[in-house]
């Protein structure tokens, strides 16, 4: 039975699943990140090769584990994460580490240096590592690049090129979802355990890669990433954009997804607060304290007693003075409250988000889809249906990014005969939550956070102008 090849590398880890044409999944491993390295104010790296050699043991370890025969792996997909930056020599070796979302030169022009002949996207520097080609996902390319949003290809326009800083000698040949970037070297397949020859093919960015292997499909409904960056997305018509939303290429070729303000270390913040009251040491057992904090937020009422979080950890870039805070602190609360409002803050802060975006495009979902980690605590699904006042359902497999990279992968080798196809085959959600008997008491809190967030961010400025 043919199989593919999924890999998603994000934010906090590496995945790889093992998909067959059923949909089953054959074989998975999950391979940490380092944290990343802060040289300077401003920079924000992966430490030395992180990216790849997480990318290679988690490879090697789902090869251990699957049950089949290589020969039926068909192909590989390649999903990382978008806004990432690699500056590369001619061998294709990193220059200096792989630049992060987070890292400021990302939002800037490059600046030419003689050691750098490549400049590209983290699947780009996997790709040919892989691959050996300098051959890239068309759909990873947003931020700082000069690539035209209407045919995926680099722009015509020469000043458009010249204010990226991004001569087009150093930039890779571009290819739309589902399309080839290479097969498998001798090299790459002895480090990863990947079968030689296997063709690679191209993704999109990671929260569109995520969105297909949900199976978001259409307008009907709105998409809620739980990840490192939180982000509400929907199926929409063509490039553009407004103050309250931007559009960003899909993982189908030619579609486009409409997306929301987010939450920039949006689930980050949940481990920090778990991690912060119950320090991990190596024995242990943190999915039980997980549940025991998960029980006692069940048991805080909405509203939390009055304890509200504000979810600026790191601030966005064009606030750079606004902080995360807790508020409202009587002495009666403890750390279920503190666990829920953080989940509350999440909801409310992305219902303003998402409506925002609806009011502007003049189209709303009926629907909420949710993946990613924080998919998986129902406390928080209830808490979105109850804010949102919509059903909500789960992507029927965690690994959602790595779903829609099976997808494109499937499709490029032919395992289907279509995107559609293959879409109805690899994924879809479970039932439907619906709100609960909250939702009327989070429909009269959702103006009281409101008017947090933004004391706090008032509160977030004099601070700063205060210490000078």
């Amino acid at each position: 039975m043919p199989a593919v090849v999924a890999i998603d590398n994000g934010s906090q880890s590496t995945k790889v699943l093992v998909v067959d044409e059923t949909g089953r999944v054959r074989a998975q491993a999950r391979v940490g990140l380092r944290p990343y390295a802060t040289p300077a104010p401003g920079r924000s790296v992966h430490p030395d090769d992180d990216v790849w050699d997480s990318i290679v043991r988690a490879c090697r370890l789902a090869m251990q584990r699957f049950d089949g025969d290589p020969s039926e792996i068909v192909g590989v997909g390649l999903c990382t994460i978008r806004f990432c930056r690699a500056l590369l020599r001619a061998d294709g070796t990193l220059a200096e580490p792989l630049l992060s979302w987070m890292d400021e030169r990302v939002s800037r022009p490059h600046v030419p240096s003689p050691a750098v002949a490549h400049v590209t996207t983290s699947s780009g520097y996997v790709a040919h590592r892989l691959t050996g080609a300098f051959r890239d996902a068309a759909g990873n390319y947003q931020g700082v690049w000069p690539i035209d949003q209407t045919t995926w290809r680099w722009t015509a326009d020469p000043d458009a090129a010249a204010a990226t800083g991004m001569d087009r000698s150093l930039l890779s040949e571009l290819v739309d979802p589902g399309a080839e970037l290479g097969r498998v070297s001798v090299e790459a397949s002895t480090v990863t355990g990947l079968p030689a020859g296997v063709p690679v093919f191209a993704t999109s960015n990671d929260k569109a890669v995520e969105a297909l292997g949900a199976g978001l499909s259409s307008p009907d409904d709105v998409l809620l990433s739980f990840g490192t960056y939180i982000a509400a997305m929907t199926v929409a018509d063509a490039p553009g954009g407004g103050e309250q939303h931007w559009v960003n290429f899909g993982a189908r070729p030619g579609q486009y997804l409409a997306e929301s303000t987010g939450i920039r270390r949006g689930m980050w913040t949940v481990s920090w607060l778990r991690d912060l009251l119950h320090p991990i040491a190596p024995d242990d057992d943190i999915y039980a304290f997980d549940r025991s904090l998960g029980a006692e937020a069940e048991s805080v009422p909405p509203g939390c007693d009055g304890v509200a979080a504000v979810l600026d950890w790191l601030a966005p870039g064009d606030e750079p003075n606004r902080r995360g805070a807790f508020v409202g602190f009587s002495g009666a609360q403890g750390r279920g409250h503190l666990y829920r409002a953080v989940l509350e803050a999440i909801a409310f802060t992305m219902a303003d988000h998402v409506e925002a975006m609806e009011r502007e495009r003049g189209v709303a979902a009926r629907g909420v889809i949710v993946t990613g980690g924080g998919a998986q605590s129902a406390l928080l699904v209830q808490i979105v249906a109850d804010v949102l006042g919509r059903p909500v359902r789960r992507a029927l497999v965690d690994d959602a990014a790595g779903i829609g990279a099976a997808i494109c992968a499937a499709v490029g080798a032919g395992v289907f005969p279509d995107w559609d196809a293959a879409a109805s085959a690899l994924s879809g959600t479970g039932d439907a939550v619906r709100p609960g008997a909250h939702a009327d008491a989070y429909r009269a809190l959702r103006p009281w956070h409101r008017g947090i967030r933004s004391r706090v961010a008032e509160l977030s400025g004099w601070m700063a102008s205060a210490r000078g």
